[in-house]
């Protein structure tokens, strides 16, 4: 049985009544129509049925997307324009949905995202083999990475023949004519390269794929939630394909004739795909940083103990998918992120029933690695183990080379945990593949971010895994390494240099750091300079732009459901705080004049002067309060507000209560005061009592 797959090709015809979408190329196929303003799905003439607006009142569609090449003979695509299509055609202006509409559209237009119509990008290799390609490409798609899963809600539930409404909870009969409407969009970072070494060709790949659980920014978005989620999560696919001639063509369209939307390659020769998967993912405890407009945020660490039932969830989906974890650590052991990697070795007693500890120490440190494993296997939780590597006692002054000390510490994990080995079966409709080899273990690595440290480690670990899979190929011998290859290897570099850019920018708003070093092996003053910058627009961007940033996650992922009762984008602060940066950039503006306008020889100079000092006198105060009570200034999430930064702002507040100059004007303005969720950590539980 062939499986259904997206339409290539849809037209849209719009009316002031309903939206009908088609495929041109399947005449035959139904069409699906989306009745205005109710958002009311059916198709063709059938029956109208009910469903939930789409997108909260807009569908959004791919206009234009562009071809990042072939995998197997399969396109895939990059998202590179949206348009948002409105149910209801407002009659008045709602500057809330304005803004919601801007946050959505920044969002689409910022993010990098990427779909087949043909193959799922949300499913790695070795889990593709284990799917059943029969089924609808959005039924295989992986729950975590399939990104617009949200606004496909309404689609799939009058796919499926349910409602979540109240009204309309029993089901409605399912629509399989659907499928082919529901197309999964993976987000993250994705290259493909058709390359060689020592003169064997091959396609070369990098898949980074972002979960959509618990998504955000750099400090909004931290830890673990009650879900078992974690923040950051990345899943990391390195791929190379041999002999797949198939990917050598140009792109096609619905009708072509050809099998599953693939060409068909070389018949003489077998196609191998082999992939090697890492994972990334924030320490699974609750832990967050509290923006202060200070550079380095304040910690804040939860008990590990209420963070247990959590860290099982996290963990009992890990094992089942990838097999043992090997979980490195790579924070600091001193100074401020030590809490944070006490609380993840904390946490791993925990979980594992027998844990055998082992401390190695350097000439330089205490702990050149900590290493927690089970003694004994009694529980899935004895599948973990921990290893801490001192990342940066170990590598300051660009001694990247010692980072080879954590590769020799994991060399027999991995050369356990192999790597999968696929290869096409001939003549298979469905395209499945003979399974050779299987990857039995992932290695989970993480530092603070999961951006800088973990990406030299997660290129270092894969450059080991290719040269062992080139190895097994016969393309190098033993003893030889891919990097022995000069153009390769300054394709490897990049390759990974541009995954850690994109991952980073996602997450923190900016471009990795030391990416001159990952590119080159040099360090450079350009890239010193590129760092620098990035460094202060990371700053920046942490503190003024992150909220909006953050609020457009959770519209597009779901996390936050707008309403008609919404007024959350109001500054609730007292007026007077709300004006002190507009008093500092007043007085700083008049003393500029002040000094650099000139002067009539005859002019009295003393009043000027006089005003000077108080403009002085007034700017070093606002200044002073605005860095005193930054928690105040810093642009925080307004849909969903994390319980910390409440805690935080109430702190503030209640600090410039007291204070001796402004108190008596902010007592008794009491707007946005509130310690609802004050209740969530457990110092606010204590501060409420």
């Amino acid at each position: 049985m062939a499986s259904t797959l997206p339409y290539r090709d849809i037209n849209v015809h719009a009316s002031s009544s309903y939206y009908a979408f088609s495929s041109p190329s399947s005449p035959n196929a139904p069409t699906l129509v989306i009745d205005r303003p109710s958002g009311d799905f059916r198709l063709s003439e059938g029956k109208v049925l009910g469903a939930k607006r789409v997108s909260n009142r807009y569908v959004v569609v791919i206009t234009k997307a562009q071809t990042m090449g072939r995998l197997r003979g399969q396109m895939v695509h990059c998202v590179v324009a949206t348009e948002f299509l409105p149910l209801r055609d407002p009659q008045v202006r709602d500057p809330d949905e304005d803004t919601y509409l801007a946050l959505l559209k920044t969002f689409l237009k910022n993010g990098p995202m990427y779909f087949s119509y043909t193959m799922d990008l949300t499913n790695s290799f070795q889990r593709q083999a284990e799917k059943d390609l029969a089924d609808p490409l959005w039924k295989r798609a992986d729950d975590r990475f399939f990104w617009n899963r949200f606004i496909q809600t309404d689609l799939i539930e009058y796919r499926l023949g349910t409602s979540q409404r109240s009204s309309l909870r029993q089901s409605v009969g399912a629509h399989p004519e659907v499928d082919p409407y529901i197309l999964p969009v993976m987000f993250g970072m994705l290259r493909i390269t058709n390359t060689s070494v020592k003169g064997n060709p091959f396609t070369f790949a990098l898949i980074t794929r972002r979960s959509r659980h618990r998504g955000g920014t750099r400090y909004f978005s931290r830890g673990i939630d009650d879900k078992g989620n974690v923040s950051n999560f990345n899943e990391t696919e390195q791929i190379v394909i041999l002999n797949d001639d198939a990917s050598a063509g140009m792109a096609g369209y619905a009708g072509d004739g050809f099998q599953n939307g693939r060409i068909p390659g070389n018949p003489g020769k077998e196609v191998h795909i082999l992939s090697y998967i890492q994972t990334r993912g924030s320490v699974p405890v609750y832990w967050a940083e509290i923006n202060t407009l200070k550079y380095t945020p304040k910690l804040q660490v939860r008990g590990v103990d209420s963070a247990v039932p959590a860290a099982k969830r996290h963990f009992d989906e890990q094992i089942k998918t990838y097999g043992d974890n090997y979980m490195v650590n790579l924070v600091n052991q001193k100074g401020r992120e030590v809490r944070v990697k006490e609380a993840y070795e904390q946490m791993t007693r925990l979980l594992v029933s027998t844990p055998a500890e082992n401390t190695m120490p350097s000439p330089s440190t205490e702990q050149q690695f900590h290493v927690v494993e089970p003694a004994e296997k009694h529980q899935e939780y004895d599948r973990l183990h921990y290893v801490y590597f001192d990342f940066h006692n170990e590598t300051k002054g660009l001694r990247w080379h010692r980072a080879q000390l954590l590769l020799d510490q994991l060399q027999q994990p991995l050369l356990k945990q192999q790597y999968f080995h696929g290869v096409d079966m001939p003549g298979d409709k469905l395209g499945r593949m003979e399974v050779r080899n299987r990857q039995t273990s992932v290695v989970r690595t993480n530092c603070m971010d999961c951006l800088d440290r973990t990406n030299v480690v997660q290129s270092m670990l894969g450059r080991w895994t290719l040269t062992r899979m080139l190895i097994d190929l016969g393309f190098l011998r033993t003893g030889e390494n891919a990097s022995d290859d000069a153009a390769f290897e300054h394709l490897f570099r990049n390759v990974w240099a541009d995954n850690a850019d994109v991952v980073s920018r996602s997450y923190s708003g900016t471009g990795a750091l030391k990416t001159d070093f990952t590119r080159t092996g040099n360090r450079t003053r350009a890239g010193m300079l590129q760092d620098l910058n990035n460094s202060c627009s990371r700053y920046f961007q942490n503190n003024f732009t992150d909220g909006p940033r953050q609020d457009a996650f959770d519209l597009f992922l779901g996390a936050y459901r707008p309403s008609s009762s919404d007024a959350t984008h109001v500054d609730r602060r007292p007026v007077l705080i709300q004006s002190m940066p507009y008093i500092l950039a007043g007085c700083l503006f008049f003393i500029f004049i002040s000094i650099f306008t000139r002067r009539l020889p005859d002019a009295t100079v003393w009043p000027l002067r006089l005003m000077t000092m108080l403009c002085l006198g007034i700017a070093v105060w606002t200044g002073r309060f605005i860095w005193t009570h930054g928690t105040l200034y810093v642009n925080w999430p307004k849909l969903n507000t994390p319980p910390w930064a409440t805690e935080g702002y109430q702190d503030a507040m209640s600090s410039v209560r007291h204070d001796p100059v402004i108190g008596s004007f902010i007592r008794g303005h009491e707007r946005g005061r509130s310690e609802a969720r004050l209740g969530y950590l457990e110092e606010g539980k204590k501060r409420k009592e």
